[in-house]
C-alpha cells in the first residue's frame, strides 16, 4: 500500500506529465502542416536521444548500456513507437487537438484486443465488451456517415493507425520488460532506432523551417522528454489504478488550447465520443489493476 503523501505526488506528477504533452500536441499544431510529421520526428528523437544519453552517462560514469540481448525486441519497439508518434504528429496537425488526444486513448483498448493473440493473456468478456464500447465510443467521434459532422476520414484513419502502433509497441515493451531490459536501456534505443528511422524518412520531404518552427520543434522535444520523465517516475512511485485517470486530464487541456487558439469548439456528439472512449479505457484499466 503506497503512502497518502507519496501517491498525492505520483498524482501531481502524472497532472504535470498530461499537461506538458498538452502543451507539446499544441506547439507540434502551431508548428502546422507545412513540416512533416516525420521531421518532428526526428528533431524530437535526436534531442532526447541526446539528453538520455546525457542522463545515463552521468550515472554510469560514462558507461552508456549498449549492449543487449534483445536487439529484435528493441527493433519492434523502434518501428511501432516511430509510426505511432509520427501519425500522432500528423493530427495534430489535421484534426482538432482535443479529437486528436481523444483518439489517442482508444490505445489500451486496441492493446487490450491485441494481448490474447500477441502475449497469450485471458481476455474475458467484461474486457472485450469495455474494448467494443470503445470503439464505438470512436466512431461517434469519427462520424463516417455524416460528411458535414465528421472528423476529417484520412487523418483519422492515419492517427487511429498509429494508435495500433503505439499498442504494439506497449506490448514489446511488455516483452522486454519480462526478458529484464531496464526502462533506461528501453528508452535510450527506442529514442535512437526512432532518429535513425526519421533520418531515413524524412530525405525526400525535408522543409528547411524557419527560425519559429525550429523554435517550437525543439521546445516540444525539450517539454516532451521532461512530460516522459514526470510521467514514469509517477507510475514508478504510485499505485497505477489511482494515478491513470489523471492521464485523462489532457482532454481538458487540449480542448482549453483548441477552444483559445484555434476556435475548435467540441460539439455534443464529439463529447459523447470522448466520454465513451475514456469510460472504458478506465473499465479496462480498473479490471487490468485489479487482476479480475
Amino acid at each position: 500500500m503506497v503512502a497518502a503523501a507519496v501517491q498525492r505526488r505520483a498524482i501531481l506528477l502524472v497532472l504535470a506529465a498530461s499537461a506538458a504533452f498538452s502543451v507539446v500536441s499544441a506547439l507540434i499544431k502551431a508548428v502546422g502542416p507545412g513540416i512533416p510529421a516525420v521531421e518532428v520526428s526526428l528533431v524530437r528523437g535526436v534531442v532526447m536521444g541526446g539528453i538520455m544519453l546525457t542522463v545515463l552517462g552521468r550515472r554510469s560514469g560514462g558507461r552508456i548500456p549498449w549492449r543487449t540481448n534483445h536487439p529484435w525486441g528493441h527493433l519492434a519497439r523502434s518501428v511501432c513507437g516511430f509510426f505511432g508518434m509520427v501519425s500522432a504528429y500528423y493530427g495534430f496537425s489535421h484534426l482538432p487537438l482535443a479529437a486528436n488526444t481523444a483518439l489517442g486513448f482508444a490505445m489500451p483498448l486496441v492493446l487490450t484486443a491485441l494481448s490474447g493473440p500477441l502475449l497469450g493473456e485471458r481476455v474475458g468478456w467484461q474486457r472485450g465488451g469495455a474494448v467494443l464500447t470503445g470503439m464505438v465510443g470512436v466512431l461517434i467521434m469519427v462520424r463516417p456517415w455524416n460528411a458535414e459532422a465528421a472528423l476529417p476520414l484520412w487523418p483519422a484513419l492515419i492517427v487511429l493507425a498509429g494508435v495500433v502502433c503505439w499498442a504494439g509497441s506497449m506490448i514489446s515493451i511488455r516483452r522486454l520488460g519480462k526478458s529484464g531490459e531496464s526502462n533506461e536501456a528501453i528508452i535510450l534505443f527506442y529514442s535512437v532506432g526512432s532518429a535513425i528511422l526519421a533520418a531515413g524518412f524524412v530525405v525526400p520531404v525535408w522543409v528547411t523551417p524557419g527560425g519559429w518552427e525550429l523554435a517550437g520543434m525543439l521546445a516540444a522535444a525539450v517539454i516532451s522528454t521532461g512530460a516522459q520523465l514526470l510521467m514514469t517516475e509517477g507510475y514508478r512511485t504510485g499505485e497505477p489504478s489511482g494515478v491513470a485517470p489523471f492521464e485523462y486530464g489532457a482532454i481538458l487541456y487540449t480542448s482549453v488550447f483548441g477552444i483559445l487558439i484555434w476556435g475548435e469548439f467540441p460539439d455534443f456528439w464529439s463529447w459523447v465520443g470522448i466520454a465513451v472512449i475514456i469510460a472504458s479505457g478506465l473499465y479496462v484499466w480498473r479490471r487490468e489493476t485489479r487482476g479480475d
